[in-house]
C-alpha cells in the first residue's frame, strides 16, 4: 500500500478550490449561489474525531502488542490495513471537499456584508478546517500503522548461501 503524498492531497484541494471557486462565479452570473451547508464542518469533525479515536486505540492496542502485556489484544493485520485504506480515503476525499468549500469560501469573501453570506463563508472557513484535521488523522493513523522497516535499506542483507 502506498503512501499518501502531502503534495497530492494540496493539489486536490488547490484543483478543487480553484474549479469551485470558477464555478461559483459562473453561478452567480446565472443566479442565486447554492448554500454551504451547516452540516458539513459538523460531519467532516466527526470523520477526523473517528479517525483520530482509530489511531489512538490502534497505538495503544500496538504498544501493549510490543510490550508484551499480558492479556494484551492484538491487533490483527486486515484490521489495520482497512483503517488505512478508510484513512487514506478519507483524506482524499476530504482534500477535495475542502477545497470546494474553499473556493466558495473566497468567492464569498467577496460580499461579507450580505449576513447570509457571511454565515456561508464561516461554514466554508469551519469545512476548510475541519477538512484539514481529517487529512492531520489520516496522516496520523496511516503512521501509526506502518510496518517496522526490516532492515536498514543502505546495508541490504545476503540472501545468498552462508560462506565458511
Amino acid at each position: 500500500m502506498k503512501q499518501l503524498r502531502l503534495g497530492v492531497l494540496a493539489g486536490l484541494f488547490a484543483g478543487a478550490g480553484v474549479l469551485s471557486w470558477a464555478g461559483a462565479r459562473l453561478w452567480e452570473s446565472f443566479g442565486s449561489l447554492p448554500s454551504v451547508p451547516l452540516a458539513a464542518p459538523i460531519v467532516l469533525a466527526a470523520i477526523a474525531a473517528i479517525l483520530l479515536a482509530t489511531a489512538l486505540s490502534l497505538r495503544a492496542r500496538l504498544k501493549a502488542q510490543r510490550e508484551r502485556r499480558p492479556g494484551a489484544k492484538g491487533v490483527e493485520p486486515m484490521m489495520a490495513a482497512r483503517a488505512v485504506v478508510f484513512g487514506q480515503a478519507s483524506a482524499l476525499v476530504a482534500a477535495l471537499v475542502s477545497g470546494v468549500y474553499g473556493g466558495t469560501g473566497v468567492y464569498l469573501l467577496g460580499s461579507l456584508d450580505i449576513p447570509a453570506r457571511r454565515d456561508q463563508a464561516i461554514y466554508a472557513g469551519f469545512s476548510v478546517v475541519a477538512g484539514i484535521a481529517v487529512i492531520a488523522a489520516a496522516l496520523f493513523l496511516e503512521r501509526v500503522c506502518r510496518l517496522p522497516e526490516d532492515s536498514d535499506p543502505s546495508h541490504p542483507t545476503d540472501t545468498g548461501p552462508a560462506h565458511a
